[in-house]
């Protein structure tokens, strides 16, 4: 169905099918794919919530829901008197080109764990895992039992980028894809070729995940703090670095919990363009968003500037140990060759069948569960810690499976009293993997 975008203002297509995926979903994509390629230019003006729903044949709710997703993810701009835009980005009005080139449980357990970034181990889908391996093994051709492709295999490489395109709004491909093994050694992959091609400082979120610092200068680079804040990453004191490559977390800063805003996605990006640097995109625990669909991969808004490292330690186990990088091409071999001289990457019987895990619908189902899971798991320990400290003591809980508990003076990060121990006891099994 046509929608006019005003007077002078071309028609933008778009088609819904009302028996396929959520209708919001689809008008996200089309949205996206057209701000993309240049059909909706920097500056231009979309239809009001109301117009477009009517046009649309849509509730305005939902349409409300696809702005304010496109704002978060750097999209759009919505300011108050001057409706929603395209993103003007600050270079100016060139278009972007941004294709590549090629229930909670019984409350008797007292025990608990806050180790940081663990998973619910008790909640992995080993069955479909059993599944899927059998199904590799059962399918494979017997050349895939050897050596693997330089980059992994082929199918799980069209599969991850299929999926980063889904769910995480991506526009990589398979070719742009290397299978590793697990996010450290992708992290270590590409530090070391910043390193081999000139990149002498990277900076990192302050506060931020841990040891990040120790293999930047393992690898040979400078690691310069950056403050985080409750915006994200400042990305003006980047500015006042010598770093042409920064770490980031932007979907669910770690450890603060708060995404990028979209006014820091862009002057990020427009910083990494200044200084011909490189973004290195850390999303590790995306999917689980729990106020509206996961924020878009930064790596769909600069896919020549961004490399996109994942894994999936944090939605099955760190012990399946398979991750990737979604790189610019003129990163793509030069990664290759540091995996091929390092280490010949994940097994291919396991890629194999993380693949076919994916394609089957049975990861989704997975995470699926897994968000109302860690979403009972968060309510109770908001309800448990509102409790014990008041409102407002927990942090970072719109995503993922970690929160920052601020203790009101003059309590100390010790053992909380043997009292308190009681009622967190109840709290414990649903607290799970919190910081």
């Amino acid at each position: 169905m046509p929608v006019s975008w005003g007077r002078r203002g071309p028609d933008l297509t778009m088609t819904l099918d009302r028996t396929g995926a959520p209708l919001l979903v689809q008008i996200q994509e089309q949205l996206r794919a057209a701000i993309r390629d240049g059909r909706l230019t920097p500056g231009e003006r979309l239809p009001s919530t109301r117009r477009m729903a009517e046009h649309l044949q849509v509730s305005r709710g939902t349409v409300v829901e696809v702005y304010e997703q496109l704002v978060a993810e750097g999209y759009l701009d919505a300011v108050v008197g001057s409706g929603t835009r395209v993103t003007q980005f600050p270079e100016g009005d060139r278009r972007r080109q941004l294709h590549p080139s090629s229930a909670p449980p019984a409350t008797s357990v007292v025990r608990f764990d806050f180790e940081y970034g663990i998973p619910d181990l008790r909640s992995v889908p080993l069955r479909d895992w059993v599944w899927a391996v059998g199904e590799a093994t059962r399918t494979l051709p017997t050349a895939g039992l050897g050596d693997e492709e330089p980059a992994g295999s082929p199918h799980l490489r069209e599969v991850i980028t299929a999926y980063h395109r889904r769910i995480r709004a991506g526009c990589a491909t398979a070719d742009s894809a290397i299978v590793v093994g697990g996010f450290r050694q992708g992290l270590a992959f590409t530090l070391g070729v910043l390193a081999r091609t000139g990149v002498g400082a990277i900076g990192l979120e302050d506060p931020g995940p841990r040891e990040h610092d120790r293999m930047a200068e393992r690898a040979g680079l400078a690691a310069l703090p950056i403050p985080a804040d409750a915006e994200g990453l400042d990305v003006a004191a980047l500015h006042r670095t010598s770093a042409r490559a920064v770490l980031v977390t932007p979907a669910h800063q770690c450890p603060a919990g708060v995404a990028l805003s979209p006014a820091r996605r862009r002057a990020l990006i427009a910083w990494a363009d200044e200084v011909d640097g490189v973004i290195l995109e850390d999303d590790y625990d995306a999917e689980f968003r729990y106020d509206r669909h996961p924020v878009g991969s930064l790596q769909g808004l600069a896919p020549e500037r961004v490399v996109a490292l994942g894994s999936v330690s944090k939605t099955l186990a760190p012990a399946i140990r398979i991750g990737w990088l979604l790189a610019p091409h003129r990163f793509r071999d030069v990664l290759i060759e540091e995996k091929q001289l390092s280490s010949r990457g994940a097994p291919g019987l396991d890629q194999e069948a993380l693949a076919l895990l994916i394609e089957s619908g049975r990861f989704d189902r997975h995470l699926r569960r897994m968000r109302e899971l860690y979403r009972g798991r968060r309510d109770v320990l908001v309800r448990e810690t509102t409790a014990l400290f008041g409102p407002a003591s927990l942090r970072g809980l719109a995503a993922g499976c970690h929160a920052v508990l601020s203790l009101p003076p003059p309590m100390s990060t010790r053992m909380p009293s043997s009292r308190s121990l009681e009622r967190w006891g109840s709290a414990s099994a649903a607290s799970g993997d919190t910081d």
